[in-house]
Order: structure tokens, then sequence, then C-alpha cells
């Protein structure tokens, strides 16, 4: 039986490349037969890399059969994942967030969670002396994953082996770490074709907070104005979002990656009581500046609270 490998819903470039990575090593290197899978439409970045790279697009699913032999990378949150993902057979999870529990195996698996930026990370290093077998377009969707988690090594994730990595795949691949991360932000950061319910979604991960289902979006981008010009649609656009994903709010906050603060959409006096007692902030109006917040993993879950 063929191996599925995938990442969370609402893939971002670390849950798009690094099944990518991850199904070559088995198959190439360990002689298990894997296949990535997406769970919805990659990003903007994420599909620049691919196209970049020249990756195929891994196929899109959206539940598993059971008994399905399965990889989890870049997360371990069921809540994540397909509807089935108790009834697969879960062969391991490779993943850099917090434990969240609720997955159920049918046997003892290699579970490896890190505190590192990027899953694609810790896949380099589960590799060893493998990774000087890698192509180069798989080294590149591994270098592009973690320029992407560590926003080219500004979010205060960033470790120093996220950047020793990064750096080493770099020098491999010949490739100039400011300008090739240039092109990915930009490619990020141009989202006019989407909708507001699909930019409320793009990069999106559900948490209750107070008792209160919060879909928390983050959009980052090195033009903040292009989205914040869509503030009052893309408030208006919550209400039914939120509905429609069985929630009570959404959260959206725009990531200026260059200066390196959020601006928080408020559209009503949940979000601004949120707001105040969270981060401390003085709301005025429908948005608030966050200075030197950059990472929902790090800065933004950790501290909402109602």
């Amino acid at each position: 039986m063929t191996t599925l490998v995938f990442g969370h819903k609402s893939p971002d470039t670390d849950s798009t490349g690094s099944p990518i990575i991850w199904s070559w090593y088995l198959n190439e290197i360990k002689g298990v037969k894997a296949e990535a899978r997406l769970l919805g439409e990659p990003n903007t970045e994420a599909n620049f890399m691919l196209t970049y790279w020249n990756l195929s697009k891994p196929e899109i699913m959206t539940d598993v059969a059971e008994g399905q032999k399965v990889v989890i990378v870049d997360t371990n949150n069921p809540a994540e994942l397909p509807p089935s993902i108790n009834l697969a057979e879960i062969q391991g999870i490779i993943d850099h967030h917090k434990l969240v529990g609720g997955l159920e195996t049918k046997g003892p698996i290699e579970i490896t969670i890190r505190p590192l930026a990027c899953t694609a990370t810790l896949m380099v290093d589960l590799m060893g002396d493998a990774v000087a077998q890698m192509p180069k377009a798989i080294k590149g969707a591994a270098l592009t994953c973690i320029l992407s988690d560590t926003l080219e090594f500004r979010s205060p994730t960033t470790t120093p082996h996220d950047r020793a990595i990064a750096e080493q795949l770099a020098a491999d691949l010949g490739v100039d770490i400011p300008t090739y991360a240039a092109e990915m932000f930009a490619a990020k950061s141009d989202v006019s074709s989407f909708s507001d319910a699909a930019l409320l979604r793009m990069d999106s991960k559900e948490y209750t907070v107070g008792g209160k289902e919060f879909r928390v979006s983050v959009l980052e981008t090195t033009a903040p104005k292009v989205i914040l010009d869509r503030k009052a649609s893309l408030m208006d656009a919550m209400t039914d979002v939120a509905k429609e994903d069985g929630a009570d709010q959404v959260l959206l906050f725009v990531v200026d990656i260059l200066n390196e603060e959020a601006t928080l959409l408020v559209p009503n006096d949940l979000v601004k009581s949120l707001a105040e007692k969270s981060f401390g902030a003085v709301v005025n109006g429908d948005s608030v500046v966050l200075p030197g917040i950059m990472s929902r993993k790090k800065q933004i879950i950790p501290n909402l609270k109602l």
C-alpha cells in the first residue's frame, strides 16, 4: 500500500513542501512507496515554490480511507487533519508545533517534534547523510519552506539551526537568500485574485479561547496596504466565514514582514476586548497595530485570552 504524506488544511509553503520532501525520502532512500498529498489549495507562495523548482503539485484530498497508511507532517492537531484520520494507520508524525493530543494510532509509531521554526529543518536532520542525495528541486523545496516559516530569519521562531540549514542549502544550490526570499514574499503578497473569504481561510487555524471558537488567520506580506485597503469587505466577510466554518469569530492578523509588525482587524467588541487583554493594546477604531508581532505559533496563540 502507498503511504500518503500530508500536512495541515489551508496548506502554506511548509505544509506543501514538506510532504514532497518526505515522500521523496521514503521512496528513494527508505524504499517505501509514498506519495505527497495536500488538504486544500496551496497559497501563492507555495505555488511559487512549485513553479520555481519545477515540482508537481500534489493531489488534493479531503479524507482518508480506513487503514490507509499515512505520515503526518507540520501538525499533530486533529482539527487540521482529515475527519477520518483516527481510522487511518498512522506511520509517523514529524512536526514543530506544540503537542495537541487527540490522535489515535494502531500501535507504536515514530513521532518527532522539535522546537524548530520549520518542519523541513527537522526533516533535513532526520535524513542525515541522505541529504547529499537530495535532488536540486527537493533541496529547493526545503530552502523555501525554511525561509517561509522564518520570514527570512525575522520570525522569533527562528533558531540558529534553522538558519544554518537554510544557508547550507542555499550554498549547495547557488541561491542568494535575500534575492530569492524577496521573490517568495512578492508571490505571497500577490493576493489580488482571491475573494475576501478565500483570504480569511488562506492561512488559518482553529483554536478555542475562553470557550469561544476562533479561526485565527495570518496573512504575511511585504505589501500590507493591498490587504488593508480591503479592510471593510474583509470584516463583512468574517460573519459568513465564521458561520460556515463553525467558529464564533475570525481573527485576521496582517503581518508586515519588512516592518516586523502585525495589524489586527477589529470588527466588534469581542475582538476589541481580546486585543486589549491579549496584547495590552489600546484599540481605537477598526484595527490595531501590534509592533513586533510576527508569529502565530510563538506570539499570537500563546497570548490569546478573553
